[in-house]
């Protein structure tokens, strides 16, 4: 595992990045190549690691956190942004844009299959990769692939779709655009067939390596991804059933943590059950200073690979692997800047401590500080930045009293968090409500409990902010809890704008992605509330160049792009 644990860390032996202009034109591995690489273990994990290396480089890293979150009601412009970038901000988003160059998770994607497919012969003709490792590093690459492709339906619905690698100049990749649903459920029977092939846990310990847990696919990665396309596909019944596996596991574990003499005083202090989950509390408990907050910000996006972690990109400089889409868009630390090229916008900070804050209506509720903070009247995005943070939550008067302490990144080594306890938590309650009113008491629950663990309340009903009877009126008042629970939650983590777009699938029309999308905006507003109005514009254009390479490829009608070469079917 030492071996596995180097791999993570620096990609050593890791096959380099194809430089190509586009997986459909990725130049094929020759023959010579494929028979002498192909032939002994090493091969195949070094290939598996490719597939982690890609998923984390800053092409497509990048684009998988802006597409998730930069035209939502989260992100206004920063320091500098780039004309591209500021164009995507101000919803003039065009064919041309260059965050509509898919080519990064393309390229992950190519490994993963190139991986799925030559890995069974390797397991014939060396003695040492036996059938169980090949079985999970398979499940391995085909939950990175899902990952690469429900990203990319979820940004641009219907995509070119193919389990093929490309590896061959006979091989013809201007293949046609697959529509979402057919992807969707292909992706969804391709996971379900190699959940239980995953490694359930690398270490049962908390030592050192223990890390690679959410730092490399486990089956509890895999009911992560399947539950959250089971919520996307309107299977609720499934989704639930995912999550209720990750639930119970994360449940055992922590009775495991409390069993061992040498984690039990640890699992005490610094993690809580709240409505039966276990979570990381905010502050420890017999805390000598009662007032104290951040404890669970710093264990989740401070240090990283915490116990609620699910999946999670392992970042660490000193290895040379960085997260530099955070560095330049969130904090730019290498210019002393509190501002990258993107900022939050002030409706999601102001007037917390006042209890007069639409999104944090609790002024104890420590994500609003842990996740932001004003710098000259300007909004500095803080989740992922901080490496500490400590809050002082007694007798708040103002959102800078309550800053106590920072500690910011002096480098690029954040962790990128693609799942972890409190979304499962929160996609078992979206799916229960809508499962009718029977499942309201299940939903809210969950809902409850990850904003307790926010505000560091355990116990009673007494102390909650959320009371039961406000929301438990109609299916349409729940579901508005949850996705504002979650916008609380996942801010700036990517999920924003893909659950504003399920909700828009949802509801057959785009008035409350539109109602909740406008809120960063000062000007212009009538005319981009127009073009939102349109159901195919909360999806991504195909670019440009990608319509003249692909002639199969036709472009979204939300997009009219007249110098293009338009595909024709």
């Amino acid at each position: 595992m030492k071996t596995i644990k180097h791999y993570i860390m620096a990609g050593l032996g890791a096959a380099a990045l194809v430089s190509c202009s586009d997986f459909l034109e990725i130049k094929p591995q020759n023959e010579i190549v494929l028979e002498d690489y192909w032939t002994e273990k090493a091969d195949a994990t070094s290939e598996l690691m490719s597939c982690y290396e890609a998923l984390g480089s800053v092409e497509c890293l990048r684009r998988i956190g802006l597409w998730g979150e930069v035209r939502s009601d989260n992100m206004k412009s920063g320091t500098n942004p780039p004309f591209w970038l500021q164009d995507i901000l101000k919803e003039n988003l065009q064919p041309d844009n260059e965050i509509c160059n898919w080519e990064a998770v393309y390229k992950t994607i190519n490994y993963c299959n190139t991986l799925i497919q030559y890995a069974p012969g390797v397991n014939e003709i060396d003695p040492n990769y036996k059938d169980s490792e090949l079985r999970e590093n398979i499940a391995e690459a085909k939950a990175i692939r899902a990952i690469c492709y429900f990203t990319l339906i979820k940004t641009f619905r219907d995509v070119p779709y193919t389990t093929e690698p490309s590896i061959d100049d006979t091989q013809n990749y201007q293949i046609p655009a697959t529509d979402f649903n057919t992807i969707l459920h292909s992706l969804i029977q391709d996971l379900e067939g190699c959940k239980d092939d995953a490694v359930r846990r690398y270490y049962l310990d908390d030592n050192s390596n223990a890390f690679v847990n959410s730092s490399r696919i486990t089956r509890w990665a895999i009911r992560a991804i399947l539950a959250d396309m089971y919520l996307w596909a309107g299977e609720y019944e499934k989704c639930i059933q995912a999550c209720d596996e990750i639930i119970e596991y994360k449940k055992s574990q922590y009775e495991e943590m409390l069993t061992d003499p040498d984690l039990r005083a640890k699992a005490l202090r610094s993690i809580a059950l709240f409505n039966g989950v276990p979570l990381i509390l905010e502050s420890p408990l017999n805390s000598s200073i009662e007032t104290s907050r951040g404890d669970a910000y710093d264990a989740i996006f401070g240090e990283g690979n915490s116990f609620e972690s699910l999946f999670e990109l392992y970042c660490n400089s000193r290895y040379g692997n960085k997260n530099e889409y955070l560095s330049s868009y969130y904090y730019n630390e290498r210019n002393d800047s509190y501002f990258g090229f993107l900022s939050a916008p002030g409706h999601l900070y102001e007037n917390i401590s006042k209890n007069q804050n639409k999104i944090f209506i609790s002024k104890n509720d420590c994500r609003g500080y842990e996740n932001i903070i004003e710098k000259g009247g300007r909004y500095a995005i803080r989740k992922y930045t901080r490496e500490d943070v400590d809050l002082n939550m007694k007798n708040i008067q103002d959102e800078s009293g309550v800053q106590s302490y920072e500690e910011l990144r002096k480098d690029d080594k954040s962790n990128w968090i693609f799942y972890r306890l409190t979304d499962v938590m929160l996609m078992k309650a979206e799916a229960e409500l809508l499962q009718g009113e029977e499942h309201f008491p299940e939903a809210f629950s969950m809902i409850n409990a990850v904003n307790k663990r926010a505000r560091n309340v355990l116990g009673t009903t007494d102390g909650d902010t959320l009371k039961y009877d406000d929301y438990s009126t109609s299916v349409n008042v729940m579901e508005e809890l949850v996705f504002s629970e979650r916008h609380r939650e996942l801010m700036f983590e990517g999920k924003r704008w893909f659950d504003l777009v399920r909700m828009a699938r949802r509801d057959g029309n785009t008035a409350r992605l539109v109602n909740n999308a406008i809120e960063k905006h000062t000007s212009n507003t009538a005319a981009i509330r127009i073009k939102l109005a349109d159901p195919n514009i909360i999806y991504y254009p195909y670019s440009r160049e990608e319509l003249k390479k692909n002639p199969y490829l036709k472009q979204n009608p939300a997009y009219k792009d007249n110098n293009a070469q338009l595909g024709t079917n």
